[in-house]
This record gives C-alpha cells, structure tokens and sequence, in this order.
C-alpha cells in the first residue's frame, strides 16, 4: 500500500512526458513536412482580394522567411520550395506596392491562377531536374543508404506528381470561375474545388508512401512488415470535408437546398461504411480512435 505513490508518481511523469514528447514529435513533423511549404501560398490564397491583397503577400513572405530560418536553425537544408517561394512573395510584394491601383486590381482577379500555375510549374520542374519537391523532405526523414533506393524515389515523384495535379486543377477552377462565370468570389470554383484538391494531395502524401512500399516487398516476393493500407483509408478521412461543404452550401445559398442535404447526408454515410471497411481490412489495428 505504501508504495502506491511512489509507484504513481513516476508512472504519471512518464505520461505527462510521453505525450509532450508525442506532441513535440508531431510539431517537429508537420515543420519539417512538404506541406510547410505550401502555407505561405495558402495565406495569400484565402486572404488576398480587394484591398487586402498587398497585406496577404507581405504576411506570406514573413511565413516564408520564418521557415527558411527555422529550417536552418534547426540544421536541416535549404528547400527548393521554401527558397523559391521567398524569391516569388519578394518580387510580388515589389509589384504589388509598386504598380498602378489598375494593376492591382487586376492581379486580385488573377492573382490566384498565377500563384496555383507558379506551384505547378516549380513541382514540375523539380520532377524535370531529377528533384521531386517532396524528396529534400523525406530524406530528412529517412536513413541515407535508402536515399537512391527505387521505390523511395518512385514514391517522392508520384507524390509530387499528385501535387502538380492538384495545382492543375486549382488553376482550372480558378480561370473557369474568373473567366467564364465572371465570379472571382464563386463559392464552388474559388474555395471547394481548390481546397478539395488541395486535401486529396494531403492525404495521399500521408497514405501512399506504406502503399507503395507494401506493394513493393509483396512484387519482390517478400512479406511486408505491415499490410498495404486500404484505399478506403486514404478515402474515408476526405468525406468528412462533404458535410462542411453542404452546410457552407446551404448557408452561403450556393447550391440548391436539396444538394447542399446530399453532400451532408452522402457525407455521414460514406465516412462510416469507409470507416467500417478500413477496420475489417486493417484488423485489431484499424481498431484505434
């Protein structure tokens, strides 16, 4: 009984201390991840538009710097995306505090599309030079004798493959909104579509690498470590995104009622049939929150 405490204390310590490190490990991930370097671009996307635009580029260079900094106190190396991208916002805040109310004017109808068409045309030529965006990141993360292993470079270019699609279409949606429905603040083709793609990239990038790597011991002959993950898993978490989209639908009155209902309903359902099959697939491990 008098041991109790003692036995209590450390116990606890040791959880309070797991999870800071847990959380810690998990921040250090997400600064140290691909998707770090999209933030900056992210900001000038959702905050730019009619006397805001100037402000959301000098906030997106400000993120810019910040991160090339944190990547070199840290120790780890210059990112392609993370320069470049310093290099845009800097030139773009010139132009923008520089030229005419006209010219920004028009760069706030368009300024969407040259951003989303600059990022696909800098993964597209990191891919062009042997370079996958992706591939400075997940050598970061992974031991140097896999760094020219096949399969380790076939993930990196088909992730960033995925990005340049996502790009792509965001680059559509935003010309066919601007250009063709004459709406630069169109609900479907400004905000749904680009941030739809923007989250199928996401989800891929955290789900097809243990695919791919799966699939690749199982060709060699070999039995992986764990088994592939389903696709209903890199699908389940991007149904959730219906519900808000047919509720931001519904209150924005950009869809009929009964399809902004749909997107809700279909939504619910979808996430827990997917939810379902992920666990019968995955087994006790798909069994986790």
């Amino acid at each position: 009984m008098s041991s109790e405490p003692e036995v209590a204390g450390p116990a606890a310590g040791d959880a309070a201390g797991n999870t800071e490190h847990t959380l810690r490990s998990r921040l250090d991930q997400a600064l140290s991840g691909p998707f770090v370097g999209m933030v900056p671009w992210i900001i000038l996307g959702i905050f730019e538009g009619p006397g805001r635009t100037q402000w959301a580029v000098l906030v997106g260079l400000l993120f810019a710097i910040g991160f090339l900094a944190l990547d070199r106190a840290q120790g780890r190396s210059l990112k392609l995306l993370n320069a470049v991208g310093a290099l845009y916002f800097l030139i773009l805040l010139i132009v923008v505090f520089t030229v005419s109310d006209q010219a920004v004017d028009w760069l706030e109808i368009w300024l969407g599309e040259i951003s989303n068409i600059s990022l696909t045309v800098i993964v597209l030529g990191s891919m062009a030079i042997r370079l996958p965006f992706t591939l400075q990141y997940a050598r970061e993360q992974t031991a140097r004798e896999l760094w020219d292993n096949p399969v380790f470079l076939r993930i990196n270019y088909v992730i960033s493959g995925v990005w340049a699609l996502a790009f792509l279409i965001s680059s559509a949606a935003g010309f066919y909104g601007d250009y063709v429905l004459g709406d630069n603040n169109n609900l479907w083709t400004g905000w749904i579509i680009q941030t739809g793609a923007m989250l199928v990239a996401i989800e891929f990038t955290a789900w097809y690498p243990d695919f791919a790597r799966a699939h690749a011991v199982a060709r060699a002959g070999g039995t992986p470590d764990e088994p592939a993950p389903p696709v209903s898993e890199l699908v389940a978490p991007l149904t959730v995104w219906f519900v808000p989209i047919g509720i931001v639908s519904l209150v924005a009155d950009a869809a009929p009622m009964w399809l902004g209902i749909a997107f809700i309903a279909v939504g619910v359902v979808l996430f827990r049939v997917l939810r379902r099959d992920v666990k019968k697939e995955r087994g006790p491990a798909g069994d986790g929150p």
